[in-house]
């Protein structure tokens, strides 16, 4: 069994599939870029904060200066189009995946799902011969071209968008989600003046069944679409989930890019009948050079391996993983969680005994400061920068302690942080941050 299942994954099929998915992800990339532009984003995220919440160890990540962010989102942009056109497509990949990872590691306050897969999309182009057709290298270099690619390259990508939607199942089996329709049943009511369903929105059985419907959804979808005699009906149902979580909730490109490479399910030669295009072409497989051969399934393999350890991790930390937040970045917990919180923080001078409050909201852009009110590692962090600036002040025996208040998937708010710990020594994140007040969570 294991050497057949081998040798299907090294057998040729068609490269349309692999090439459609690439065009769509570059077009798609294309528009990303120029939403940022358009809104306004780049200097909001990027030259407007005075501060940045960096990931650990990344520090050294920082904005451009000057214009040097315009010009790097124009050179993603250029990259897009590039992979789009399939010219020096690993390249162009691999430079944007670089690109666009680096500007989402800048600060921890703009992390998204979404932001996450399109990273991993993009380093998986840069290995996969998703060039090998519809191509303007497969033009530039005929004896590159090819009608086929190895099976592994497509079920690289099924496996990679399969795990989105399984873990996001799985983070979905949770009291909030399932006995209280929460966080839906706020979103939906938000949405109430929709036309024509608004009423519907606010109702609480409508919230219920929209929450068992994705929970639904999410865990069967896979199987579905592997499956050849479900796989319309279920790319069906990829099409109007998306659609309407587009138009009920602001959550960006998600649902565009999920609709347009979910096709990789379909057969590889789905473009060319689709479209009615002409039979695949008799033309030799171009073999990988040896050791390419060997080594781009393994680093496959170990990708999808961290890919499932990520999510698990969360497994090992005590508590609400929802309100405390271990192992909730990197994980495709997608739309499970409505947090808001508000947090000042009180300084305390040990030698003097001077006191003096800080509220972020004044440091801050209004986006950090609602992000940086509910996630532990953010409060921490700035706890640290203040007391650093009132060291430089004189300040030598600085202490910091917040007053933090969070309200998850509609409790009432409740304090979040230990207002008597000192956040320059706090210990284990167990010991500072307090429980949530729910046996449910």
């Amino acid at each position: 069994m294991g050497t057949e299942w081998t040798r299907s994954l090294g057998a040729e099929v068609d490269a349309a599939s692999l090439a459609a998915v690439r065009i769509a992800f570059g077009l798609l990339m294309l528009v990303a870029v120029a939403r940022y532009f358009v809104h306004g984003w780049i200097a909001e995220l990027f030259v407007a904060p005075t501060y940045f919440f960096p990931y650990a160890g990344l520090a050294w990540i920082r904005p451009w200066p000057g214009a040097g962010m315009y010009l790097h989102f124009a050179a993603l942009g250029i990259l897009a189009l590039a992979i789009a056109a399939g010219y020096r497509t690993r390249a162009s990949a691999a430079l944007f995946c670089v690109g666009f990872t680096w500007v989402h590691l800048i600060d921890k306050t703009n992390y998204l799902n979404h932001y996450y897969l399109i990273s991993l999309v993009a380093g998986l182009l840069a290995v996969l011969p998703a060039d090998r057709a519809a191509s303007l290298d497969a033009r530039r270099r005929p004896e590159h071209a090819a009608a086929t690619v190895p099976a592994w390259a497509v079920w690289a990508l099924r496996a990679q968008l399969g795990l989105v939607y399984v873990f996001g199942g799985i983070a979905k089996l949770h009291p909030d989600w399932l006995l209280h329709a929460q966080p839906l049943k706020m979103w939906l009511g938000a949405s109430a003046g929709a036309p024509l369903v608004g009423p519907l929105l606010e109702t609480a059985w409508m919230a219920y069944l929209c929450s068992w419907a994705g929970v639904l959804f999410d865990l069967s979808i896979v199987p579905l679409l592997l499956w050849r005699r479900t796989r319309p009906f279920a790319y069906a149902a990829v099409i109007v989930f998306h659609l309407l979580t587009a138009w009920l909730f602001p959550i960006g490109m998600f649902p565009w890019i999920m609709i347009a490479l979910t096709t990789v399910f379909f057969a590889p030669d789905w473009p060319r009948r689709w479209l009615r295009l002409a039979p695949r072409p008799a033309v030799a497989a171009v073999p990988e050079r040896a050791a390419a051969g060997r080594l781009v399934p393994a680093f496959l393999a170990v990708h999808l391996i961290v890919q499932i350890l990520l999510p698990l991790r969360a497994l090992a930390a005590p508590g609400a993983v929802l309100w405390r937040e271990d192992g909730f970045r990197f994980a495709w917990r997608v739309m499970v969680m409505e947090k808001n919180g508000l947090v000042t923080f009180r300084l305390r001078d040990g030698a003097t005994g001077a006191t003096w409050t800080v509220d972020p909201r004044r440091r801050l852009t209004p986006l950090q400061a609602r992000m940086m009110a509910t996630q532990p590692d953010m409060i921490l962090a700035f706890a640290r920068v203040l007391a650093a600036e009132a060291r430089a002040r004189g300040h030598a025996a600085v202490e910091v302690r917040a007053d933090a208040f969070a309200a998850l998937n509609g409790r009432p708010a409740q304090r979040f942080v230990d207002p008597d710990v000192d956040l320059l020594d706090p210990g284990p994140r167990a010991g500072w941050i307090l429980p949530l007040q729910s046996a449910d969570s």
